[in-house]
């Protein structure tokens, strides 16, 4: 954006500045602002948990490994001890008959069946354990979720796209708002500084007067006539110089610096005579820059992604499961097995699930999300209508501004002949005093009206700029 000034800046019309002060100038004023707003700052926290979001869908793609630890303790049972009654009592009993002289028990009932009934018997008291702990791993990988992983890195970088043009358009508002206030600031002084010119001219005129009242050339009244002025003139600077201080807290407010008495500010309007380019008004260039459109873009392709994950509802996902567990069950929780591999649950399973009916709970989501995006785009027409409206109004305004300022420049420039010729006529005695005073008044009236016509045509400019999206 080009940047000429007029200069109309406390320092250049020569206000008295403490040596000591802090003086800022427009880009200084703006720097300070970005750092210290609290706009910008959320904005830039809002912008880094988007960016993390796009690497948690990322995160998404990876497959998941968890750990899970158990420790039970069960109260009411015994110490369980294992043992092999059923073989010993087997054992004894070998080659033993009874009293039909038949074998009590044969080689395969010691060998094999008491030894597997004790086994049996001991794996059953083994549930019955006091403390009964296992260590599992297991590793999931989402092999198919019917493409809501790769929809989620979209919504995800979409939704950076727009925290990002977001920031940017936060800082731009930001910026706005300063120059606003700064204008409003050199407003104020350059008044100052015309209200001082007027009173020094005031003060000659005393002068001459009072001198020609000593020559009997003047009376008391034209003298005290001139010093009315005068006072009235120092009460409007007065007020002028309240309305600054309150000028220079709105700034140092929106700065985010604490109030300082001494703190000053050099800047410059724009001259409206430097030819500064005419914004682009053309709709396709501005649907392009505004940075609400580009928001709306990027929530319409969120919303666009959304339907497609709630439409996911109806179809199977797919995951391998693979895993790993170690169980130990003792009498004592300071007693433990020492792992072996042979002795570890391993499996992998190929998990499909799919929802046959939820209470039409993905179809209504599937609405919800369609009905999200009408009113987005709807959203988006509307606001397109409304900035149309905003360039043809602010075209106007700024034309009428152009208008105005040709009639009030003309304004100034025929004022000062007339006071020339006034105060010349005055001092030959062709003129009175009143006459000369009113001379005066007038050129002021048209300097501060002509002051006032450069500052709306700016605030018309800078309205135009943001409108277009080129501020």
């Amino acid at each position: 954006m080009s940047r000429k000034f007029l200069v109309l800046s406390a320092l250049a019309l020569g206000l008295i500045v403490p040596t000591s002060a802090k003086v800022y100038t427009r880009d200084e004023a703006i720097k300070t602002a970005m750092e210290n707003s609290a706009d910008v700052k959320t904005a830039e926290e809002d912008l880094i948990k988007a960016s993390s979001q796009v690497e948690a869908g990322y995160g998404n793609a990876y497959p998941s490994i968890d750990l899970s630890a158990n420790v039970t303790r069960i109260f009411g049972l015994n110490d369980v001890k294992g043992g092999s009654p059923i073989a010993n009592a087997a054992s004894d009993m070998f080659g033993k008959n009874d009293d039909n002289g038949n074998p009590k028990v044969n080689v395969f009932d010691k060998d094999v069946v008491a030894p597997a009934i004790d086994k049996m018997i001991n794996g059953m008291s083994a549930q019955g354990y006091r403390w009964q702990s296992s260590v599992g791993l297991t590793l999931t990988q989402i092999l198919y979720a019917a493409g809501k992983v790769g929809t989620a890195i979209d919504i995800a970088k979409a939704y950076k796209h727009l925290e990002e043009v977001n920031l940017e358009n936060v800082k731009s508002t930001v910026r706005y708002n300063i120059d606003q206030a700064f204008d409003a600031f050199i407003l104020l002084d350059s008044s100052m500084a015309i209200i001082d010119e007027s009173l020094k001219l005031y003060e000659n005129n005393l002068e001459f007067v009072k001198q020609q009242y000593q020559s009997g050339l003047a009376t008391e009244l034209d003298v005290a006539s001139i010093q009315l002025k005068m006072d009235a003139l120092s009460i409007d600077r007065k007020t002028l110089e309240e309305k600054r201080i309150t000028a220079k807290n709105s700034l140092l407010t929106l700065m985010g610096v604490d109030y300082d008495s001494d703190v000053q500010f050099i800047g410059e309007l724009r001259n409206p005579d430097s030819n500064l380019p005419f914004p682009d008004t053309s709709m396709a260039n501005v649907i392009k820059r505004r940075k609400e459109l580009v928001m709306l873009d990027a929530k319409e392709t969120m919303t666009e992604k959304n339907i497609e994950i709630e439409e996911g509802g109806y179809k199977p996902t797919i995951a391998l499961v693979g895993g790993l567990k170690y169980a130990n069950n003792q009498n004592k929780i300071t007693e433990w097995d020492a792992p072996k591999w042979d002795k570890l649950n391993k499996y992998v399973a190929l998990s499909l699930t799919m929802n046959l009916f939820n209470g039409m709970q993905t179809k209504e989501a599937v609405v919800q999300a369609k009905s999200s995006l009408r009113s987005t785009q709807i959203q988006k027409e509307s606001t397109v209508r409304y900035i149309r409206l905003q360039i043809e109004n602010n075209v106007k305004a700024l034309e009428n501004r152009e208008r105005n300022l040709i009639v009030l420049k003309s304004n100034v420039e025929l004022a000062e002949r007339i006071y020339q010729m006034t105060e010349s006529a005055y001092q030959n005695g062709m003129k009175s005093q009143l006459e000369l005073l009113a001379a005066n008044l007038d050129l002021r009236d048209a300097k501060n009206k002509y002051l006032t016509g450069i500052m709306q045509w700016n605030e018309a400019y800078n309205a135009l700029l943001k409108t277009t999206g080129e501020y």
